[in-house]
């Protein structure tokens, strides 16, 4: 469950920085594209196949210092498979479930954490000033689709001058939503929508 953490003043990202290539896995690194650094990245088995693959987040970095911030589809991320031979191809792209380094208001970073096991992962986001709010969306294989598809979200809101008042919200298909691709998903538009 996401929680704001009523009596925190802060938030702490957990998005980390590989500033070395020796601190990211070999196989990803070919994945790392020109003006692109990795800031998240999980191994699991994200397809079931007992293949170990990852989902990852990048991030777009200005080409010049004098370049404005980069907001809309500055974090995508990818998902990569291993295939049979060893070898890693990515599958699929979201470029909004990750919300941009500047998106997040007063508290920072929005991006809390991204994390995975056997065929599922989640992305974790937070941010705000005096209304504060949070969001957790997870994803699920499916093998007769053969795609990572939306299987719950959850929202929280809370205003600091009323405490008593924090708001929490679960959204689970079908009776929120039908089935929404990860490369489809819009965290901003995604009530109702999806196939029944």
């Amino acid at each position: 469950m996401v929680c704001l953490c009523l009596s925190c003043t802060t938030f702490t990202a957990v998005a980390q920085q590989f500033d070395t290539p020796k601190s990211i896995p070999k196989d990803l690194r070919p994945f790392i594209e020109p003006a692109t650094k990795l800031i998240a990245y999980q191994a699991a088995d994200l397809n079931g196949d007992g293949r170990s693959d990852y989902v990852f987040v990048l991030e777009k970095q200005p080409r010049k210092s004098t370049d404005p911030p980069i907001e809309k589809g500055q974090r995508p991320l990818k998902i990569a498979i291993r295939l049979a031979d060893g070898t890693l191809s990515v599958v699929k792209t979201n470029n909004n479930i990750v919300f941009c380094s500047t998106c997040g208001g007063m508290m920072g970073d929005p991006f809390e954490s991204l994390t995975a096991a056997t065929k599922t992962f989640s992305v974790r986001l937070s941010g705000g000033s005096r209304s504060r709010w949070a969001y957790m969306f997870k994803f699920n294989y499916s093998r007769r689709d053969n795609t990572w598809q939306l299987v719950l979200a959850e929202e929280e809101s809370l205003d600091t001058a009323e405490l008593d008042r924090a708001e929490e919200k679960r959204f689970t298909p079908p009776k929120d939503f039908g089935k929404i691709d990860i490369a489809d998903f819009d965290p901003e538009n995604y009530k109702g929508v999806g196939e029944r």
